[in-house]
């Protein structure tokens, strides 16, 4: 059975996996809302525009973030 979409039991989960897995959720819907956030603030007129950089700044590292954890998850295949 596989558990990555939360269905099943795999016995290599550790806490640490779940705990990644946990955290990787968290992050993307952060992002989710960054970009609503960033919609959003995009179509004021006269958005504050140090507002915005930091918003895509933020949705920039949690991007990195999302990657190393996914990184961290996918076991290692040699081709």
């Amino acid at each position: 059975m596989d558990s990555e979409d939360g269905t099943g039991f795999d016995i290599n989960d550790t806490p640490e996996r779940r705990a990644l897995k946990a955290r990787l959720m968290e992050y993307r819907e952060e992002h989710r809302a960054l970009d609503s956030a960033i919609f959003a603030l995009q179509e004021q007129s006269g958005g504050d525009a140090l507002q915005l950089a930091r918003l895509k700044k933020r949705k920039l590292v949690l991007r990195d973030q999302i990657k190393w954890i996914e990184d961290r998850l996918m076991p290692d295949i040699i081709a």
